[in-house]
């Protein structure tokens, strides 16, 4: 048997090259290398070096013999005979004996390795060819025919030129290309419907055909061969077996290859998400049931938890902003927190140095790492896509990266963690509910126990105990196989990583995450949204606003309208007071002034605001709270702590804000970003209330 595999590379062989059929004329060994000379059809010349035939894609060389290639049509030996069985194996092994014995006379194809016995008469390798094909048919019962074409593809292939080709095992290759592939395209159509039966996407198939190529065009595969390819089908695109939101997350995925983001340091993707807690949590007033959302931030590269708050029944943009402000600026501990689980100052790690007099204010424990988030990895939620949020990532020069429609596993990190929380703490609670309905109890509602800002400070403190100092099989040093850190480790080594540490250079960071508006400086103060503010600092030696339109841009947080900030031509931050400022220390919201306006609008001729806020407190604290949306406003405002606590006086520009990560207090507690309040009914039909009112959630 010839070699296959190469080509003799002399005079008279034939090549492509440029895409010209060529001839080698000349051979030459010179001081550069080994060279050719190429003559064309039309006699021109050329002198190419053999590197340059062997290695460059422009030169093809035309084989003038056969051997394997890789454009052939055939698979590789060793996939051919890796597919066998261990019977067909020894068979086709036994078969090439027959062959070399065949054309050498030996079994072995050599005489130095002769068995006893060989060559055997009829296969002496001096008798004739034909006599020795014909003294193997007769030994093996078949034809000449077949002895000869077993030798051709011995020849050719080797040993795997014997298998022969394999029939067709699957059902596909069975049916009419054009039946699979109207099949398929039905079954791609209900993606986004409810799941087929196989016997609706069977007639569906044949009309579709009958309508296209007319009656008895298409071969129809019978109905026990249709199932079959239904069911090999059933694995490309998932139809019949799975869930139909599992087909429609298989049918989303791209077609190439999947790929990921890969944190290399702390800070530069941070995961944000909303979940529906499962677990209920209490009205303060009511005492009765109300669900309660998470919105988390976490850092990516070390799982730390650097952003939480807890919110009723719904959340807002302003709270998903929250989140990213507790990033820079971490909330304090609650007295009762171990050591263990206490930050040091601005949530350095404790092997980072830092000057405690760099710091401006007061040095306080935070309860979680601080960073600079480079890129926020969020979902299509409108709280995350918002005018609010966007605006101040792009203030803050933070990028942010959508994930798929519909695809958890973009971030799964954080998905994984809300898994953690509820097997970890939330089942164990009074007032759990179980992931699904399946799960649930007999009565979960009237098994809630905590308060919101109970069950808010439970889970800050979870986190800060034992999910930051728990390892994680995710958080690995390539460079130290088997070690698994926690994310408190995992914090530290990225720091040690990055070789450095961003901190807010501003004070005045809170700002940055409220909602400007553009209003003018009349004589009693500035209006906005119908509320007329003023304090000190806003009137000023009279000069004009620098602004385009004669405006001035003024901060306002959405959860708390009773002030606004305002920045003076001096660079200079001024508190402003609403007139109409409620006595006590409760926030009052945009969106629960624009509802007690309605309700006065309805009960009085000639209403205020301070009528209808006054009205509106007082309607609550009677627990006369009647509607979804009122009784939400009612929790929302009662909570012990803003999102952002701002004590700007004008006696002092700015006092130590929040450089030490917590926020200062405002009207309360200041360690629980999430602390909600309460629900209003003291004296009403509770149960004909929560039945209207909350059955739906």
């Amino acid at each position: 048997m010839n070699p296959g595999g190469v080509v003799r590379l002399g005079v008279g062989a034939r090549l492509v090259y440029d895409g010209e059929a060529v001839e080698v004329v000349e051979t030459a060994a010179t001081a550069a290398g080994n060279e050719v000379v190429l003559k064309d059809r039309l006699g021109r010349l050329v002198r190419v070096s053999v590197r340059e035939l062997l290695f460059s894609d422009r030169a093809q060389i035309v084989p003038t013999e056969s051997g394997p290639s890789s454009s052939d049509d055939e698979d590789l030996a060793s996939v051919v005979l890796s597919r066998l069985k261990v019977e067909e194996r020894a068979r086709v092994l036994e078969r090439a004996e027959h062959v070399r014995e065949v054309r050498s006379g030996y079994r072995s194809g050599s005489a130095e390795l002769a068995r006893p016995g060989e060559p055997r008469a009829g296969f002496d390798p001096e008798l004739p060819k034909m006599a020795r094909y014909r003294a193997k048919a007769d030994e093996l019962g078949v034809s000449v025919r077949t002895v000869k074409r077993w030798v051709a593809d011995f020849e050719t292939n080797g040993e795997a030129g014997l298998v022969g080709t394999p029939r067709g095992g699957n059902v596909l290759d069975r049916c009419d290309p054009l039946w699979v592939e109207t099949a398929v395209e039905v079954m791609v159509e209900h993606v986004d419907q409810a799941r087929p039966m196989q016997k609706t996407v069977i007639e569906r198939t044949r009309a579709r055909l009958i309508a296209r190529f007319g009656e008895d065009a298409v071969a129809m595969p019978p109905k026990t061969k249709a199932y079959e390819a239904l069911a090999e089908l059933e694995r490309r695109h998932p139809t019949f077996r799975l869930s139909t939101a599992r087909n429609r997350d298989i049918a989303g995925r791209p077609r190439e290859a999947f790929g990921r983001l890969r944190p290399t340091r702390p800070g530069e993707y941070l995961l944000m998400d909303t979940t529906r807690l499962d677990v209920f949590a209490l009205d303060p007033v009511t005492l009765r049931w109300v669900n309660c959302e998470c919105t988390v931030g976490m850092d990516w590269y070390t799982r730390c938890i650097v952003g939480f708050r807890l919110t009723p029944v719904s959340t807002k943009s302003i709270d998903a902003a929250a989140v990213l402000f507790q990033a820079y600026r971490p909330l304090p501990v609650m007295p009762n927190w171990p050591a263990g689980a206490v930050w040091p100052e601005h949530g350095v790690p404790r092997r980072v140095l830092l000057d405690p007099a760099a710091i401006d204010g007061p040095i306080v424990r935070a309860a979680g790492p601080a960073l600079v988030p480079e890129t926020i990895v969020v979902d299509h939620g409108k709280i995350f896509v918002s005018e609010h949020l966007t605006s101040v990532c792009a203030r803050m020069g933070i990028s942010i990266q959508p994930v798929r429609l519909r695809t958890g596993r973009d971030k799964g990190p954080i998905e994984r963690f809300f898994k953690t929380l509820r097997q970890s703490l939330l089942h164990t609670l009074p007032g759990y509910k179980g992931p699904d309905i399946f799960s649930r109890g007999v009565n979960p509602e009237g098994e809630a126990f905590f308060y919101l800002d109970e069950l808010a400070d439970k889970i800050r403190q979870w986190i800060a105990v034992d999910y930051h100092r728990a390892p994680h099989s995710s958080l690995v040093d390539p460079g130290v196989p088997g070690l698994r850190m926690s994310p408190t480790q995992m914090f530290a080594h990225g720091m040690g990583r990055a070789g450095y540490i961003e901190v807010p250079r501003d004070r005045r960071l809170a700002l940055e995450f409220l909602e400007t508006r553009w209003r003018t400086i009349q004589p009693y103060g500035m209006e906005v949204d119908g509320r007329r503010y003023n304090g000190p600092g806003l009137y000023h030696d009279g000069r004009p606003s620098p602004h385009p339109g004669g405006l001035w841009p003024v901060q306002v947080n959405p959860d708390d309208i009773t002030r606004a900030y305002f920045r003076d031509l001096d660079r200079q931050w001024h508190v402003l007071t609403w007139e109409h400022a409620p006595a006590g220390d409760m926030p009052m919201s945009e969106d629960a002034l624009t509802f007690a306006r309605k309700l006065a609008v309805k009960k009085y001729t000639y209403s205020d605001d301070r009528l209808a806020v006054a009205d509106l407190l007082e309607r609550w604290n009677l627990g006369l709270g009647m509607t979804l949306a009122e009784r939400r406003m009612a929790l929302r405002a009662a909570r012990d702590q803003a999102a952002f606590a701002i004590d700007i006086t004008d006696d002092e520009a700015l006092p130590a804000l929040e450089t030490g990560g917590p926020e200062p207090e405002v009207g309360g507690d200041d360690d629980d970003a999430d602390f909600e309040d309460t629900e209003g009914p003291a004296v009403f039909d509770a149960e004909t209330f929560y039945a209207d009112a909350l059955g739906d959630l």
